[in-house]
C-alpha cells in the first residue's frame, strides 16, 4: 500500500479557513482561494485533495460541486471530500460531481449501521469512514459526536471492527486534542490502529508541524497524512511532503 500525501483545504463561505479543534468560532482565514491553492498543490506533484465543506457539515447541502468540477478540468487531482454527508443522495450527490472518494464522519458513529450498507452499495474504494477521537481518563480512545460534545457508547476500536466486517479500505483519524494545534501527531494511535487493521488504509489527521512527523506516521504504517494548517502556515511545502 503506497504512502499518500493528501493537502487539504476547509472551505467555509467560498474561502479557504482552518479551525482550532473544530470550534467555528476560532476560524482563521487564509488569502488564497481554494481553486489556486488546489492547483498549486497539483503542480507540486499531488495527486490527492482532500476537500472539506464547513457550511454543509453545519447546515447539509454539498455546497462544492462547481467548485470539484473546476479542480477536477483543470488538473489531474482525485479528490477527496465531505461535510455533512447524512444520506444515500448526498453520497450520490458528491459522487456525481466528481469527487472520488466521500467522507462521512458523524454519521459513521451515529448509525453505523446505514454507513455499512453504504460501504456495500457504492464500494468501499469510493468511501472514506472519518472518526473524530479523544483519550478518556481510563485510555480508551471515544469518539465524540455533535460537534465533539457528546460522546458514542461504542469505543473507537470497537467501533472499526463493525467496519472491518463488512469491508472498509479508508480510514481518516483525527486526534481531536491534536487538530488545529501543530502539537505533532498521535503516533502511538496510529501504530495502533495500523496494527489492529491492517487491510485498511489508514490516514493520519491533526497535529502535523514537521516533515519528521510525516515520517513518523508513515513508519509506523499510516497509508496517508492529510496536511492542513502545517501547508498554510509554510512550515514546509506540499513538494517537501510528498518528498518523505
Amino acid at each position: 500500500m503506497s504512502f499518500i500525501v493528501y493537502p487539504a483545504i476547509d472551505i467555509r463561505d467560498g474561502r479557504v479557513v482552518r479551525l482550532k479543534q473544530g470550534d467555528y468560532a476560532q476560524e482563521t482565514r487564509y488569502a488564497a482561494t481554494p481553486v489556486e491553492l488546489a492547483l498549486d498543490y497539483a503542480q507540486a506533484g499531488a495527486h490527492w485533495l482532500h476537500l472539506v465543506d464547513l457550511d454543509a457539515a453545519k447546515a447539509g447541502g454539498y455546497t462544492l460541486a462547481g467548485m470539484v468540477a473546476e479542480i477536477k478540468s483543470r488538473s489531474d487531482l482525485k479528490v477527496q471530500s465531505g461535510g455533512g454527508v447524512r444520506s444515500e443522495f448526498d453520497v450520490e450527490t458528491l459522487l456525481q460531481a466528481g469527487v472520488d472518494r466521500v467522507v462521512v464522519g458523524s454519521l459513521a458513529v451515529r448509525e453505523p449501521q446505514r454507513v455499512m450498507h453504504w460501504i456495500k452499495q457504492f464500494g468501499a474504494q469510493h468511501l472514506c469512514i472519518a472518526l473524530d477521537t479523544r483519550c478518556d481518563a481510563q485510555g480508551i480512545w471515544r469518539l465524540p459526536t455533535h460537534g465533539w460534545t457528546e460522546t458514542a457508547g461504542e469505543a473507537l476500536f470497537d467501533l472499526l471492527q463493525h467496519y472491518r466486517d463488512v469491508g472498509l479500505r479508508h480510514l481518516l483519524c483525527t486526534d481531536i486534542d491534536r487538530d488545529g494545534m501543530l502539537s505533532g501527531p498521535n503516533v502511538d494511535l496510529y501504530a495502533a490502529l495500523a496494527q489492529r487493521a491492517p487491510e485498511v488504509g489508514v490516514l493520519a489527521s491533526g497535529g502535523v508541524s514537521a516533515l519528521t512527523d510525516i515520517v513518523a506516521v508513515r513508519t509506523v504504517g499510516a497509508a496517508g497524512v492529510v496536511l492542513g494548517k502545517s501547508l498554510l502556515e509554510g512550515k514546509f511545502t506540499c513538494a517537501e511532503a510528498l518528498a518523505c
